[in-house]
Parts: structure tokens; C-alpha cells; sequence
């Protein structure tokens, strides 16, 4: 495998694909530059924009010493556009053209798929910037402010990640889609963004640990499939979006782990499983933020069969998670799968389908199979006061695919209209639970303090202490 390429930060975008060698490009995306910093103003973070913040820049895109930390103001971070090093062998490795080299441009068959999956993934960046913005105003400590920023800019470098895919390989349609990702606005009701779940709020830190577990446990496995595409300009941007894409996660599994810790550290003290009076979140809360957040990510995999999906696999666009580790002939011409289902009777059952049509319930599969491990280890904390968390069944509240608009109980059971409606407020947020959560919602600015709902991080960031002053107040 080649070297990675520097990064060059003396550049007006840093970057480390030779832009100052392609004077027209750079032209067009130094054009694009202050939409997307007027973007960050008006719909990023709604405060601290001037405030020195303790973040993460990428230096290199090695496996190892690949960032910077430093304190910079959210406006000034350096984004930019890092593709990971080339392997000059590499070659397709599954569909129709399985073997042949990767390819470095785009065949013009495959021009209108491709556009259409990197505007959609473009399209996912910028929106949970903008379901976040108003998170600042209320952090229950200065760690989980900066942990928010973080992930506020690394979703800005991801969206510059698609933009210069568009502008590189998509003439001008491309230009006019990157346009068009900062035009779109998360849940307005005149130009939405693409996605479902991206147009949902995220009014507070409760959801917003749930979003980055579930969500953005989403967009892990979306990138995971382009990283295994022919397109090797494709495959080698989620590579490295991958990286960072994993802090996102940290900051979901660490955040419900504290508010699970803090919850039983609350039902010990206070001999009860009502921790609300004692400004705690009760485990049935939480459990109904988990159904909400874990049903609406699963709607991101789209329906279980899928023509789309099997016609990206057969050309190479769009793979399977960790491709190479799968143990078949990766073009799935003969293999059938069962998928979950309601039968004639209503029930839930299972049906055979064509596994290549079936990629997105694959994918989905192990998608949920990594989300029950993150339960897992947060029900070794509830152990202690002898309750646990569950994934609900994957036909609960679904919107998309073979349970849409059936009326399964967490449990998976199909029950009736009236049992669904009559117990939705044990399954499902309740206003009086979000009035609650808002309520806990009060900022902690202190160095090293922690807001009373959830319980401090094991431990600081880069070496720092839990009690370092991560932005500059």
C-alpha cells in the first residue's frame, strides 16, 4: 500500500489530494467555502462560535498520530478534504466485476447511482449539525460541550468530505448538489433533508446520547458498505471518515453509560426505582428514549428487499460490512436468506427472499447485533439494582419496510390498534417525559462538575483531567 498523502495546511482548504494541481477545481470549492462558513453561523452552534474550544484536527490520515489537539475557535477549524493512502493493487471485490482494478473515474453507467448515494450520505452530515445546534446552551458539563463540538466539526469535514466528490468526478450537476446540501435545512417543512431521521429534533442531551449511539451507529455501517465500493476516491474518503466517525459513537455509548451509572447510584441511595424526584432518569424513561431512537435508526437501512441495493452490489457501487470477511462467492447470484415479515394472518413471521436483494436487512442484521453490545454492557451497570435495558423487536414503530404502520409491541408481538394506542406511553416518550428531561436540562460550566442526571467520564480527554477547562469561558 502507498504512503498516505501529506496534508497541507498551508492551503485556503487543507487537503491532501494535490488541489492546488487541479487550478479550476480548487477555484470552484474556494467559491464554495464561505456558503458553507455562512452556513456554520447561521445553523451551526447558536453560542461559543468565538470561544476557544480544546478540539482535534486531522494531521495525517496513518493509522497511528493521525490528529492534532489544540484550542481553536469552531469558525477558524480547519476543514478540509483527506482522503486515506492508495493501494495501487487493489481490486474489486465483489459484484458482476469482482477482480478487475478499482476504478479511479467514474463509468459513465454508473455516474447517476453513485451521484445519488454521496448526496445522500453528504446530506446526513450537515443535518445533525443543525438538529444539535441548540445543545450548547444547556451541557451538563464543560467535557460533553467540547465532545458536542467535536462531533459538530468532524460532521462539517464529512460534508466536505461528499462535497469534493461532487465537484471532483460530477461536473455541474455535482456543484449544483453541493449547493443544494446547504439549502436544505433539517425539518423544514419546505425543503427537508433527505432522510427521516435527520429531520427529527434533538432537543436535549438525553436524545442527543441516544442520537449518536443509534444514529450515528448508522452512518458507521453506511460508510463501512461505500468503503468497499469499485469507486476508489469513494472508498478511500469513508476510510478515513470512519476514523473520526468513531469518537461520535464514543460520546453515545460513554453518555447513556453515565446516565445508566448516575440512575443506579440514585435508586441505591434513595431505596427506590422513581429517581425523578431526586433529579434522576428512571429506567422506564430511558427505555422509551431507547425504543424511539434504536426504531427510527432502523428505518435508515430502508426496506429489507431492495432492487436498488441489489443492483449497487452487482456494480460494485455499494458493498457488505467488512466485505472480505464473508465467507461466499460475494456476487450472491444463488444465495437465499429469510427476512422477519407479517404473514397472511398478521403474525410475525419469516419469508425466503434472493440474499442479494436482501442487502439492507443484512446490513441491518449486523447493525443490530453491534447495538446489542453497547445494552449489554449497560445492563452489567443496571445489574446492580436488578433491572435491564432491551432493544425492542424489529417491527416496533417502524416507518419504512415490511412492518410499516403494523402495530408490534416491543416485544414482538402483533397486538391491536387499541392495545398500541393504550400502551404507547410506556413504549414511546411521553410529552410529560420530555417536559421532565427538558427540565433537567439546566448548563454546568464549572470545570469538572457534572450536571445531577448523569455521572462524570472514567476519565479526561488526550491525557487531560476530567476537571481541564476544555472551553476557554
Amino acid at each position: 500500500m502507498s504512503s498516505a498523502p501529506t496534508i497541507d495546511y498551508s492551503e485556503k482548504i487543507p487537503n491532501n489530494v494535490d488541489l492546488a494541481g487541479d487550478r479550476r477545481l480548487q477555484r470552484a470549492l474556494e467559491s464554495w467555502q464561505p456558503k458553507f462558513l455562512q452556513w456554520w453561523r447561521d445553523l451551526g452552534p447558536v453560542a461559543f462560535q468565538d470561544h476557544d474550544v480544546y478540539l482535534r484536527t486531522a494531521i495525517s490520515t496513518d493509522q497511528e498520530g493521525w490528529a492534532n489537539f489544540g484550542f481553536v475557535k469552531m469558525p477558524e477549524y480547519r476543514w478540509g478534504i483527506f482522503l486515506a493512502s492508495q493501494d495501487p493493487n487493489r481490486t474489486i471485490a465483489f459484484g458482476d466485476n469482482m477482480g478487475e482494478p478499482v476504478w479511479q473515474e467514474i463509468p459513465g453507467e454508473h455516474r447517476a447511482d453513485l451521484r445519488r448515494l454521496i448526496v445522500v450520505q453528504g446530506d446526513t452530515e450537515p443535518a445533525s449539525v443543525e438538529q444539535q445546534r441548540r445543545l450548547c446552551e444547556t451541557a451538563p458539563s464543560l467535557w460533553d460541550l467540547r465532545n458536542l463540538f467535536q462531533v459538530n466539526v468532524e460532521e462539517g469535514r464529512h460534508l466536505w468530505a461528499m462535497v469534493y466528490l461532487l465537484h471532483r468526478y460530477f461536473g455541474r450537476d455535482g456543484r449544483d448538489e453541493a449547493e443544494a446540501l446547504l439549502e436544505r435545512n433539517s425539518g423544514d417543512l419546505d425543503n427537508p433533508r433527505i432522510l427521516g431521521a435527520f429531520n427529527e429534533q434533538t432537543p436535549d442531551w438525553l436524545s442527543f446520547f441516544f442520537f449518536t449511539y443509534f444514529t450515528d451507529r448508522d452512518g458507521k455501517y453506511q460508510l463501512a458498505s461505500l468503503r468497499e465500493s469499485a469507486f476508489d476516491p469513494l472508498s478511500r474518503t469513508c476510510q478515513f471518515m470512519l476514523k473520526e466517525e468513531a469518537h461520535h459513537m464514543f460520546v453515545g455509548a460513554t453518555g447513556v453509560g453515565r446516565v445508566v451509572q448516575r440512575t443506579v447510584e440514585l435508586m441505591k441511595e434513595h431505596d427506590t426505582e422513581d429517581v425523578r424526584p431526586y433529579g434522576g432518569l428512571d429506567v422506564a424513561t430511558l427505555q422509551r428514549y431507547l425504543n424511539f431512537h434504536y426504531s427510527v435508526s432502523l428505518d435508515l437501512f430502508g426496506a429489507e428487499t431492495s432492487t436498488n441495493a441489489a443492483n449497487y452490489y452487482a456494480a460494485g457501487l455499494k458493498g457488505r460490512f467488512h466485505e472480505e470477511d464473508r465467507n461466499d462467492d460475494h456476487q450472491l447470484k444463488s444465495d437465499y436468506r429469510t427476512i422477519a415479515t407479517l404473514d397472511d394472518g398478521g403474525r410475525v413471521g419469516e419469508r425466503e427472499v434472493l440474499s442479494l436483494t436482501a442487502l439492507n436487512a443484512t446490513l441491518r442484521d449486523d447493525y443490530v447485533e453491534d447495538c446489542a453490545k453497547g445494552v449489554e454492557r449497560w445492563n452489567r451497570t443496571l445489574a446492580d439494582v436488578g433491572c435491564e435495558l432491551r432493544l425492542p423487536h424489529i417491527g416496533f414503530h417502524r416507518a419504512v419496510g415490511e412492518f410499516v404502520g403494523a402495530q408490534v409491541a416491543p416485544d414482538g408481538r402483533v397486538v391491536s390498534a387499541e392495545e398500541w394506542e393504550s400502551n404507547r406511553s410506556k413504549w414511546l416518550p411521553t410529552d410529560d417525559d420530555q417536559k421532565y428531561v427538558e427540565s433537567l436540562m439546566q448548563p454546568v460550566r464549572e470545570p469538572g462538575k457534572m450536571a445531577g442526571w448523569v455521572a462524570p467520564p472514567a476519565s479526561g480527554l488526550h491525557g487531560k483531567p476530567v476537571d481541564y477547562e476544555y472551553v476557554k469561558l
